[in-house]
């Protein structure tokens, strides 16, 4: 912040002074000169030039890539749920039940029928063995052994059908127990206790928080200089104040029928990532950098079309006409093209009381321990 000095103050009050007793000093003398300025090393902003990134704008949101929607595959009543949104789960865990009874009903109807096939298929090859030798002894006829051979190839058949029945409810047992398929967060409940489940249905969705990525879209008329690989500066909604970076993992090979827009996926590049899916995400891909001197919108002073800053140099500060470039969307920072070169001085927060050729006075910062002890002192 820009600091007055004390002697400010005293020269105020001789002219004061001045008014009150012209015999001792006349007003034509009393002629205010620019205050000099005291200027601390965070009210100005040194310049130096920086990559500047440009390329086509993406928008998106951030979405994970292990995520599962968890379905009934049988028609059952949902008894229990045992997991709430935001509940970390492990591979495996139960999450919820269906009601089993009616199939376990099937189950072991179709379990006492493997057994009745299974003994009717003993009986069958015992009679099918007996025939043979009576055949082999001329004691039977061969269409009573054809015949045989009949009946044992149906109990085969029909054994084999039963197992089928009885693995197919077996299987429909197990899936009345929802569990995860890996470890991650219930990010969606969409039933409750008590109701009916048909096949299809919605249960639960379950995400990995550590496999987030940025899905993105880009227009397709800038897909062009869009490439695995390259870098994206992004900012997300609910984190404010903070830049993320990420590496284009993936570019559709088609464009959206409706938007005319190209899906990107970008992978990040920060370890702390964001662990909720579904928030807005804006940035840029950058497809070009180039270095350049840039600028923050509040050191800018506009009047009209002219665009120019207060630079200090030689102890005093003069008002500097600008010419400026395209915006960078990743920081909102101006470009600069004219007017300034690396090293200059800019004041940070600008006044309307600035003269051009105002002396500046610049201090180095107090030590926390001075600054104490002059508080003191006072």
């Amino acid at each position: 912040m820009l600091r007055l000095l004390v002697t400010a103050v005293m020269l105020l009050s001789s002219l004061s002074a001045c008014d009150k007793f012209p015999g001792k000093a006349d007003k034509k003398d009393a002629v205010a000169t620019p205050v000099k300025l005291v200027v601390a090393p965070e009210d100005v902003l040194t310049i130096q030039a920086n990559a500047l990134s440009s390329g086509p704008v993406v928008t998106g949101s951030i979405q994970p890539e292990r995520k599962a929607d968890l379905r009934a595959e049988i028609s059952a009543v949902v008894l229990q749920v045992l997991k709430e949104n935001g509940d970390v789960v492990r591979r495996g865990d139960v999450l919820l039940r269906l009601d089993p009874t009616s199939i376990r009903d099937n189950l072991q109807s179709a379990e006492a029928n493997v057994r009745n096939a299974t003994q009717a298929l003993d009986q069958a090859e015992r009679n099918l063995q007996r025939l043979k030798t009576l055949r082999d002894s001329g004691m039977t006829s061969l269409q009573a052994l054809d015949d045989a051979e009949v009946r044992y190839n149906g109990a085969q058949s029909e054994l084999s059908a039963s197992r089928a029945r009885a693995v197919l409810a077996r299987q429909q047992l197990e899936r009345t127990v929802v569990r995860a398929p890996f470890d991650g967060v219930v990010s969606e409940r969409k039933v409750s206790a008590g109701d009916t489940a048909s096949v299809g249905k919605e249960l639960l969705k379950v995400i990995d928080p550590s496999s987030m990525r940025f899905t993105g879209r880009v227009s397709a008329d800038k897909i062009s200089v869009v490439s695995v690989g390259q870098t994206v500066s992004f900012r997300i909604n609910g984190y404010v104040g903070r830049e993320f970076r990420g590496k284009v993992t993936r570019v559709d090979p088609s464009a959206n029928d409706v938007t005319r827009q190209v899906e990107v996926l970008v992978g990040f590049s920060d370890i702390n990532q964001p662990r909720v899916a579904g928030l807005y995400a804006e940035g840029v891909i950058e497809a070009s950098s180039a270095k350049a001197v840039t600028l923050p919108e509040s050191v800018l002073v506009r009047a009209g079309d002219k665009t120019s800053v207060w630079r200090v140099k030689a102890n005093t500060i003069n008002q500097i006409d600008l010419t400026l470039g395209a915006r960078d969307p990743r920081t909102g920072n101006f470009e600069v093209r004219g007017g300034l070169t690396d090293g200059d001085l800019i004041v940070r927060n600008p006044s309307s009381s600035f003269k051009n050729g105002q002396s500046v006075e610049l201090v180095s910062a107090k030590p926390p321990a001075a600054a104490a002890s002059v508080a003191k002192g006072a």
